[in-house]
């Protein structure tokens, strides 16, 4: 007779609070009309491109290249830009709400194909370019350019604890 009355009253509870919380919690009924949560933190082009900046400086400071293996440093620099690029551009795109959805399944096929070829030219030029660079470096220096270049990739694009790899965008694909 009381184990049906305990189970009754914690499902009640679980339903009650998971109902005030979505309500109150997730922009259903905000008393104080605060944007989502996704909306008030999406990223800027201009948040993008300083992030993306001061990442870039972050990995060359942390190489303490010497003077030839920063002959390498410019052309890897240009390739990581070139992706960022990229990025802002359909950032913006979305923003501005120049990219017309895509009605059918196989239009919205057909978008993200384009987007991951754009991005699988731009991933190319950075392994191009960076293949040179890692070469030159020493043991420890390679060691730091895995740990630093993990932050060149946009954190908030991993999906279960996988990272997705640079310049994959999980709107375009």
């Amino acid at each position: 007779m009381l184990r049906p009355v305990i189970t009754a009253t914690a499902l009640i509870a679980l339903v009650g609070s998971s109902l005030a919380y979505a309500q109150h919690g997730f922009g259903g009924g905000s008393s104080d009309d605060q944007p989502r949560f996704e909306h008030r933190h999406r990223q800027s082009a201009a948040d993008v491109s300083a992030f993306a900046d001061a990442r870039i400086a972050a990995l060359k400071a942390g190489l303490q290249l010497t003077p030839d293996q920063a002959k390498n440093w410019p052309s890897f620099e240009q390739a990581v830009r070139d992706l960022v690029q990229l990025r802002i551009q359909r950032l913006q795109a979305r923003q501005a709400g120049d990219q017309q959805q895509p009605t059918t399944p196989f239009e919205r096929l057909s978008q993200r194909a384009d987007n991951m070829a754009k991005s699988s030219v731009a991933l190319k030029k950075i392994a191009d370019a960076g293949a040179p660079l890692y070469q030159s470096l020493n043991d420890d220096q390679k060691s730091r350019f895995v740990k630093l270049a993990r932050m060149l990739r946009p954190h908030h694009h991993m999906r279960g604890g996988h990272d997705r790899g640079w310049g994959e965008d999980r709107r375009d694909g």
